[in-house]
Formats: C-alpha cells, structure tokens, sequence
C-alpha cells in the first residue's frame, strides 16, 4: 500500500467499529472491535513522521511509535510486532488499558492541528491480535542452565520484569498469591476494557519464551523471601497497592456500602470462573452513588449499569477537568448513561439499616492550585440504594519487608534507587505501584523493564566474574 502524502487530509480517524450501547451494556465484552489488516494500515498512514515524534516523547516506555506504525503501513506486521516488543512487553494491554488521549495521542501533532490524533493504541493491540491469527509464536529464550530470579507479584510490573529477563536468557519465576496471573489486569479491571482471555494468552506467550509460574503461593505465608534469595539470584518485588484510602465518612459501614476493589475483583472472578469470595448486594432497580473521579471510578460506574442498576451517579469533589481519569472512560460512561455531578464533597453517609442517600456539600476551586474549598450552607442529600467507594489506593507493605531490611518511605512505598530500581538490599529490586504508589499500567510496565534491564546487568556480571575466578589459576 503506497502512502499517500497528507493522507491525514483524505483519511479521518477512525477508532474500531465500537459495539452500540444499548447492547454493549448488557454484556461484559470488550466495546472496541477489531481492525481489518487493511484499515489498520490507512489509519497508520495517517501518522505525519513528524520528524519529532512527540507521541514516543509523552509514552512512558518511550516506544517506537512511528516506526511501528510506519511498519504497519507497509504491511510487516512480524517486524512491527518484534519492534514493538522491543520497548513493550505488553503492547496488546496497553493499547487497551492506556489512557491514549493523555499521553501518546493527547501528544500527536494532528490532534493539535484539529484532524485527530493516529489512534496509536488501537494500531498496537491490533498488531499483537493480528500477528497471534496469522500464526505468531514466540520461541524459547531461557537456556536450561540460565541462571534464575524470583518475580513476587505477576501483575503488570511483575510480567514486564518477566518478559524481559526472558529476553536476556535468564530463568524468570513469577509467584503469585492468586490463581491467574495479571494482578490488577486480571483482578481489578472490568472485561468490557480487558478480555480476561488477552491476558491469558500473555501467559501462554511468556510460557514459551521460558517464564514460570507458580500461581498459588503466598509470599511470607506459603514461602519466605530467605528462601527466594537462596533459590535464585536476585528478587524482584512486584507487589502493587491494594489498601485503600479511607474518607472515613460517618455511616460507611453501613451494608450496602462496598469499597471499590473487592466490588471489581469479585466481578472479575466471575468473568474468569472462579470462585467468588464476597457477597454483592443486587444492582437490579437500585440507585448507585460512586464517589471518587479515576479510573477506578469509571470502573465502577460502568459495570453498575451492566448489573442493571436503574440510576448511576459518578460523584467528584473537583471541577470536570481535574478528574484524573481517562477522558475516553468519561465518555464511555455518559454514553451508557451515567450521571456526572461535580463539585461536591461527601460528608456522612445516611442510613438506619442500610445505606439509605448521601449527604455532600458544594465545593468552590480557590487558589493557583484551584484547591476545592467547602461552600457554607450548600448540603444536599441524594438518595442510593448502594454507594461506592473509589478514593484511590496506597502500598500495605507487608511486615516481612523490613524484617530484610528493606527501607520504606513514610507513606509505605517501598525505597529503591531510581537508576536501579534496586532497595536497600543488595539483591532484592522493587517497582511499580508498590514504588510509585497507585499509578497506570504502562508505568508498572516501565519500572518492570528497567528493573529487568538492571538485574540483568547485575546477574551476568556476577556470572561471569564467577567463570574467570573458576577459569583462573
């Protein structure tokens, strides 16, 4: 296919045939279709190689943007999958959990000309979804007398690390306290965004590159990280950020008051067959009231209404531009018809037997910072059935950290140096959420990666002073 020039001018964007919403919310399933081969490459030959490439500027793993997407064009989708893979170990996940319009598209030069940004994250799950149908598999790279790394956690920083230490010929082994692997892809994450069976099929490819897993396994319960560090060379902690931040709102007891993360785990346990291990409360006819503005909170929203909920309402204490949530998630959700009130703090939440509404007053933006300050006299009282909770969430080290002697930060995130990614002990690197506190997938992938890159370097270092010392007389 011949690249027309400013084809952008002849060629609008176009996002994959989106599944309308009157049925996408009586199912689960992913609302994106899938490209053909040829409208993949029109869509990427709207991308101007604008010679400064600020889409690959605002990507946090700084991929190869418009090489790939030139790749795409041409038809070489084998070669834009490796070179995709060669700063993602999971660009089909990230091209659908990622918030494109805030970070590589938001950034494309056409979106700020008025023609619309290259839709870079349906063009990279495209290329792994496409490849995988024509045939795709990944061959071995661990050697069986490589050496080995134990990996605590197989969410996205864990199997980015994973991914990685592959590639270097070293034996990665990925434990995990539950029964799949992905963490909060698989345990967090609705499947109308994700696809169990895309993360799945992550594992099948991280199998046969030579990643093992034992899934199951409850690190400082099942098996100590003294005996971690003495099976394998080094340790990468992988452990996310689950507690979550407490409003501590009178009345939030109360039942019918679910806190957002066990609510979207047991959804998710469903959708993989698993299980359930909480009881939920009916959404059919109820009210619902979420509170908090993130992703989590889209979440929420959305999967309310696939369980039939008759009114949803998103709550948020700032103005709409501050939320700090995907705007495309935003949009998903009033288009399948949830209500946004903004500039409104929770103050209690009212109920005898069970939740019965919510009490909030009026917030005013104040300062450089637009700060959200309470209005006096402006409380209101909205009716639910059931209230949400999604405030974010923060890093619960666990106690057996510090008995090794690794250092935390005040706010529980655990010390590591930015370079290295490696903690206050010499053989054992931390990343991700448990690093960073709650933040997006693609920056998990990122620490992974470079904390892969770093132990790598490390481990074959030792590896070959050890063969001079033994080759030495």
């Amino acid at each position: 296919m011949s690249k027309k020039p400013f084809q952008f001018l002849e060629v609008a964007r176009r996002m994959p045939r989106e599944v309308p919403v009157s049925v996408r919310v009586l199912g689960s399933g992913e609302i994106y279709g899938d490209y053909q081969a040829g409208e993949a490459a029109e869509q990427a030959a709207r991308c101007l190689d604008c010679g400064n490439p600020y889409c690959a500027h605002a990507c946090p793993l700084h991929n190869l943007i418009p090489e790939w997407l030139k790749l795409v064009e041409e038809g070489r989708l084998f070669e834009a999958l490796d070179l995709a893979h060669r700063t993602n170990p999971l660009p089909e996940i990230c091209g659908r959990v990622c918030p494109q319009d805030r970070l590589c598209e938001g950034a494309c030069t056409l979106e700020d000309t008025g023609f619309g940004a290259v839709t870079i994250g349906s063009v990279e799950r495209f290329i792994v979804d496409e490849a995988w149908r024509q045939g795709w598999r990944p061959r071995r790279l661990v050697p069986e007398d490589a050496p080995s790394v134990a990996i605590v956690g197989a969410g996205p920083a864990g199997l980015a690390c994973a991914d990685v230490l592959a590639r270097h010929g070293i034996a990665p082994v990925v434990f995990d306290r539950q029964e799949e692997i992905g963490g909060l892809l698989s345990f967090g994450i609705p499947p109308f965004k994700l696809d169990k069976a895309i993360v799945r099929r992550r594992r099948e490819i991280l199998e046969a590159m030579g990643v093992r897993f034992r899934l199951g396994v409850d690190i400082g319960r099942d098996l100590g990280l003294e005996a971690l560090l003495e099976a394998h060379d080094a340790v990468f902690l992988a452990l996310g950020a689950y507690r979550p931040v407490d409003g501590h709102l009178p009345g939030q007891a109360l039942p019918g008051v679910l806190w957002a993360l066990p609510f979207l785990v047991e959804l998710d346990r469903r959708a993989l067959g698993l299980p359930g291990k909480h009881e939920l409360p009916s959404f059919a006819g109820a009210r619902v009231v979420v509170l908090g503005g993130g992703d989590t909170a889209m979440d929420c929203v959305r999967s309310a209404v696939r369980l039939g909920a008759k009114q949803v309402r998103c709550v948020y204490r700032r103005q709409e531009p501050a939320m700090p949530g995907s705007r495309r998630e935003v949009k998903n959700a009033r288009d399948e018809g949830v209500e946004f009130l903004f500039e409104r703090q929770p103050m209690a939440i009212l109920g005898q037997e069970r939740v019965e509404a919510v009490r909030f007053q009026r917030t005013r933006a104040t300062g450089r910072e637009a700060t959200p300050a309470l209005v006096p006299g402006s409380e209101e009282v909205l009716e639910a059935d059931i209230v949400i909770l999604a405030f974010g969430f923060r890093p619960s080290p666990p106690e057996w950290l510090q008995e090794h002697g690794i250092e935390l930060l005040a706010d529980g995130r655990v010390a590591v140096d930015p370079s290295s990614f490696r903690t206050s002990h010499p053989r054992v690197y931390a990343g991700g959420d448990m690093v960073r506190g709650a933040d997006l997938v693609v920056r998990a992938v990122h620490d992974g990666r470079e904390a892969a890159r770093a132990i790598a370097a490390s481990v074959n270092s030792r590896a070959r002073a050890m063969m001079e010392a033994l080759a030495s007389p």
